[in-house]
């Protein structure tokens, strides 16, 4: 996601822009809410399990009923006493008020990200229900709900995942990092003041205290994980220390391990972060780790079997290939010859004469997608007036919607006036990002807030036309990128005279 002028820096910003939007929800699931809803032997039990399966409606319903509650003791921890205070026919009305649309057409991270929880829950009810069953509720829609302030952040800005995925599983670059620059603040902070905005149950909020305030109470505690070969010596020193002690008994932590456990195994089941949540969620149950590890994946296949849904990515899938194999690498290995055959067809319609597009506005998607294929992920393509004195944002790609209808004025900057003179491209580097970095416009930069990134102008019968700002991510570009892009340079060119001569 793009530092741009229309995504929040501040925490205030932040809350006001996400506070009201209602997630989307499947037609499928609506319809299934609406059907128990109007059924009069359905109980308020059966009702909220039945909402476990519309997380969308579980988030509103307890938002509403918690929004008017003046005390914490007043406070409801469960979907049960939640449906209870607000009665059948308001929860009926948040349903009617839920955008909805076919389950394969809602945002794609969403999904994903409502299935890592729906995973988690399953975690927390296989590991901890029955040693903690009077807690159920707590654990249950705790566990189901922790993540709910990514929901609605991803839902809103669902470019987000991908940035995770990409920046911080598979680069591993420094949370911190990525975070301050997508966000403008640690996400955890994010979660946190919306968690307590919302008030949502308690559990949530000690588990991102925790891991926002407490870290080093977290950090003894899987430091202590690790003995977990020698539990007669783990035992004496978790005795030596009282307050270690008394947060591992503390049932609250059961959510926190749940989404631990699904959130890392998202990525590899035997990476270093699963093995350090199964090390800890096996220190707080007092069982042995292969035990642990045992249970942990008979709750992700019953997950999956419930859960599981085409075009999304559950951890279980991962439990019947080689333990190398990760759903991120998979993805890396297989997705280049995928963008190469969907590369050359969109090529093709480019350089077909005479030409297919009727409008610019169709050569120009065309355009974009045809760059996006090639494997960059952050695009923003302008058109240049006659005068070539205004730069008019016509399509984008992992940028803020937005930015479609954004201009630029060339005569401010010598970089967009030097380009506009004549076709030429400009490939920034660290080596001479710092030089030209002060002759662009700050609205651009705030858009691609990195050191690798390309600007082409692109010319039809002898006049620059189109001007494109396309990066990956921030990742450095290889050999092999520069030629993908100087041949959709190519086939974009050739498109633009061609539309251009059409009917002479």
């Amino acid at each position: 996601m793009p530092n741009s002028p229309h995504t929040p820096r501040t925490l205030t910003d932040w809350l006001k822009q996400l506070d009201t939007p209602l997630l989307p929800a499947s037609s499928e699931s609506v319809q299934k809410m609406r059907r128990g809803l109007m059924d009069s032997n359905c109980s308020m039990r059966e009702l909220a399990e039945l909402m476990s399966h519309c997380p969308a409606l579980a988030l509103a319903v307890l938002r509403e009923a918690n929004r008017s509650t003046s005390t914490l003791s007043n406070k409801t921890e469960s979907l049960e006493a939640a449906l209870n205070r607000l009665g059948l026919k308001r929860a009926e009305a948040l349903l009617s008020q839920l955008p909805t649309a076919a389950e394969t057409a809602l945002p794609p991270a969403l999904r994903q990200i409502q299935l890592i929880s729906l995973h988690a829950s399953q975690q927390a009810s296989g590991l901890f229900s029955a040693r903690l069953a009077r807690l159920w509720q707590e654990i249950h829609w705790g566990s189901l709900l922790f993540l709910a302030p990514v929901w609605v952040l991803v839902a809103h800005k669902p470019e987000l995942f991908e940035a995770w995925e990409q920046r911080i599983l598979i680069n591993k670059e420094p949370a911190s990092r990525v975070e301050q620059e997508l966000l403008g603040m640690p996400l955890l902070t994010l979660c946190l003041a919306l968690s307590e905005h919302w008030q949502l149950p308690d559990w949530i909020i000690q588990g991102y205290r925790l891991l926002l305030n407490d870290r080093r109470l977290l950090v003894k505690a899987l430091h202590l994980a690790r003995d977990s070969d020698n539990p007669l010596r783990q035992q004496q020193n978790l005795d030596a220390d009282a307050s270690l002690c008394r947060w591992l008994t503390q049932p609250a932590n059961s959510i926190l391990l749940a989404n631990g456990l699904a959130i890392s195994a998202h990525y590899a089941w035997n990476s270093d972060h699963n093995l350090r949540w199964q090390r800890l969620t096996s220190l707080f149950l007092k069982v042995p780790l292969t035990d642990l590890q045992q249970l942990v994946h008979q709750n992700a296949v019953n997950s999956a079997r419930q859960h599981a849904r085409t075009g999304l990515w559950h951890p279980a899938e991962s439990l019947l290939w080689p333990w190398p194999e990760r759903r991120l690498q998979a993805i890396v290995k297989h997705s280049k010859v995928e963008l190469s055959q969907e590369w050359r067809q969109l090529c093709l319609q480019l350089l077909a004469n005479p030409t297919q597009f009727s409008n610019v506005l169709q050569l120009t998607d065309t355009a974009n997608q045809a760059l996006k294929a090639g494997g960059f992920t952050r695009i923003l393509l302008f058109l240049a007036d006659r005068q070539h004195s205004r730069l008019q944002a016509q399509q984008q790609t992992g940028l803020d919607k937005a930015c479609v209808g954004m201009a630029l004025a060339p005569q401010q900057s010598q970089v967009l006036r030097g380009l506009l003179e004549e076709p030429r491209q400009l490939r920034l580097t660290p080596a001479n990002v710092a030089k030209f970095s002060a002759l662009l416009p700050g609205a651009l930069k705030s858009l691609f807030p990195s050191e690798h990134w390309l600007l082409r102008s692109i010319a039809a019968n002898n006049r620059v036309v189109m001007l494109i700002v396309a990066d990956q991510d921030g990742q450095p570009l290889g050999d092999s990128d520069m030629q993908t892009f100087s041949k959709t340079v190519q086939c974009i060119e050739r498109a633009l005279t061609n539309f251009a001569n059409r009917g002479r």
